[in-house]
């Protein structure tokens, strides 16, 4: 059996009762926070004004976990044969049906391990999108590390208790890909024996069907009439294009459900759709809109509901709320200004790009927001905007300002990159500011180096997995060497060069797993000059004091003691969610 050999492909029930979130691997999603957070933030309505969120609460917006059991192949003599579990039946009820010869032999080997996969469909997910999977070998396991290992193809279903029983659903997604695991465990005792029986492909999941959208009519208001006035409603403001055809995003299904498409602009921030959704007004008049609109402009430049307000002016629209809105620019107040160039943003005008760009490099807590309205934006002067923040010296502002560039256009020459090994993407971005290299353990396999020519520090010996050896103890150059049973041994020489090291690498065989664990162990050991990071993502949560408010670019926190703290009022955008990996 080769190490790509075909899908070994298995959905297992008794895997939720086996699945525990522990150590490393802590669950990275919550099925109801979404909602939650769309409900906490979404404060009662004016008296005189019936939005959506009146008559309807969202549908899709949980995370849906879908589970496997898969062989990973390809360990240096480090897994096991698996004990006689319901698992291993099954695995080896699929085996004989897919005519592997000895399946039992293959379980037994040293170079296999039978593994639990599990991995979340995001809210709105669409067929063909990737997704993170975690994996761990059962209790009991012989394994001892899944460093190295290939999971074999695997398809994924959702799992649920039906009665006093378990059931398995209809296939969701696939699953394969190379394992990462973390480059601290090395050693042989017990705690770092569960941290390499665990790890992550990246990206290793595809969607294979889309995630509906929608919104369910309260039952108090189910009826027809109901249903095509709040798709009407929703349709004057939002529109999409389907085969060239202007076509509205709401679509009424029954009396009780309006399905919803994503708006093109939201497709990263999927809540906040859903929010401004929720906050259009159903069958307003002329004349009800334009008092509103008089009440709104007022309490956009009262920060105690400024954000309630640029969400409602966004869930409007046209020419009158982009004033007010960009009126909101010239508050005294750094709420106001915020909340007004987000909601600018998502309307795409382009006044909002220099606020949030301000407020992305000098305010922590707004950054995570500011960073993903600018992605949103099809705009020059957020795009240059964004290419500035890749020369700041935060870390997480760099990392966050180069994810929302790729969000706003992959294809963009300065950040595209190259497909190394046909496993991970590799940028190397001429930009100003401390060198810096950043890897992922999350959302997609991915270095980034900030910065061009950056040296590795000699002298020092490096791992690159199993079978390759960097070694840079020969003078003032850099061997690379692979030495694996059973092949003759392969060298490459090159220079101290960043760049160079990791193609060398690849070169030889190694995979995104083997360049990182090669990274991560030479900043341990001093051997490189540059910063290293690893997910540095702007974070999310953080509370902006209104006393205290930062102006210094220092990436820290407001004080804790601070008495008016609070908690940034728009939802947490799908680009920077940890529940998104």
């Amino acid at each position: 059996m080769t190490r790509r050999a075909p899908l070994i492909t298995l959905s297992l029930a008794l895997l939720l009762l086996t699945v525990a979130p522990t150590g490393c691997m802590a669950p990275l999603f919550r099925g109801k926070v979404v909602e939650q957070q769309l409900d906490e933030i979404d404060p009662p309505g004016e008296p005189t004004t019936n939005f959506v969120s009146r008559y309807t609460h969202p549908y899709g917006l949980d995370y849906v976990q879908v589970q496997a059991v898969s062989l990973v192949t390809g360990l240096k003599g480090t897994g096991g044969d698996p004990p006689p579990t319901p698992q291993r039946a099954q695995l080896l009820e699929e085996m004989h049906r897919l005519n592997i010869e000895r399946p039992n032999t293959v379980l037994a080997m040293p170079e296999t391990a039978l593994v639990l996969v599990r991995g979340f469909l995001r809210p709105g997910i669409q067929k063909g999108d990737r997704f993170d999977l975690e994996v761990r070998v059962p209790s009991k396991s012989e394994t001892t590390s899944l460093r190295g290992g290939h999971m074999l193809s695997a398809y994924l279903t959702e799992m649920a208790v039906l009665g006093n029983s378990i059931r398995s659903g209809s296939t969701l997604a696939e699953a394969e890909g190379p394992v990462l695991v973390d480059p601290s465990a090395e050693g042989d005792d017990a705690g770092d024996t569960a941290v390499a029986t665990r790890g992550r492909i990246l990206g290793g999941g595809v969607a294979l069907k889309s995630r509906p959208l929608g919104l369910v009519i309260s039952h108090e208001h189910q009826s027809v009439r109901m249903a095509q006035a709040i798709s009407k409603s929703i349709n004057d403001r939002f529109h999409r294009y389907d085969q060239g055809r202007k076509v509205g995003v709401a679509k009424p299904k029954t009396d009780e459900f309006i399905e919803l498409h994503i708006h093109p602009r939201y497709k990263d921030n999927i809540t906040r759709f859903v929010k401004v959704v929720r906050s259009i007004a159903v069958s307003e008049t002329s004349a009800m809109r334009t008092e509103r609109l008089g009440r709104l402009e007022k309490q956009l430049l009262d920060p105690l509901t400024s954000a309630v307000a640029a969400i409602r002016l966004e869930a409007i629209g046209g020419e009158r709320a982009i004033e007010i809105l960009a009126a909101g620019l010239d508050s005294s107040d750094p709420e106001a200004r915020f909340y007004s160039s987000e909601a600018l943003a998502y309307l795409d005008d382009t006044r909002g790009a220099d606020a949030l760009i301000v407020a992305a490099r000098d305010e922590p807590a707004f950054r995570v927001n500011a960073l993903a309205a600018l992605s949103a934006m099809d705009d020059v002067a957020a795009y240059e905007g964004l290419r500035s923040l890749l020369a700041s010296k935060s870390a997480e502002t760099r990392y966050g300002a180069f994810r929302s560039l790729w969000a706003m256009n992959a294809g963009d020459p300065m950040l595209r990159g190259e497909r190394l090994g046909g496993q991970f993407d590799f940028h190397v971005l001429d930009v100003d500011g401390p060198p810096m290299i950043h890897t992922t353990r999350s959302f997609r396999p991915e270095i980034v180096l900030f910065g061009e020519g950056q040296q590795f520090q000699l002298p020092f010996v490096l791992d690159a997995g199993k079978d390759i050896l960097v070694n840079g103890m020969t003078g003032d150059q850099i061997v690379v060497s692979r030495f694996a049973a059973g092949e003759e041994s392969q060298k490459l020489t090159v220079g101290t060069d960043v760049d160079a090291v990791v193609r060398a690498i690849v070169q030889l065989g190694g995979g995104y797993p083997d360049v990182v664990q090669a990274l991560q162990q030479a900043n341990t050991d001093g051997a490189l000059a540059s910063r290293f990071c690893v997910d540095a993502l702007p974070q999310t949560g953080r509370e902006y004091s209104r006393q205290n408010h930062s102006s210094d670019g220092v990436e820290s926190d407001a004080d804790a003691e601070a008495s008016d703290k609070y908690r940034v009022a728009t939802p947490v955008p799908d680009l920077f969610s940890e529940q998104r990996q």
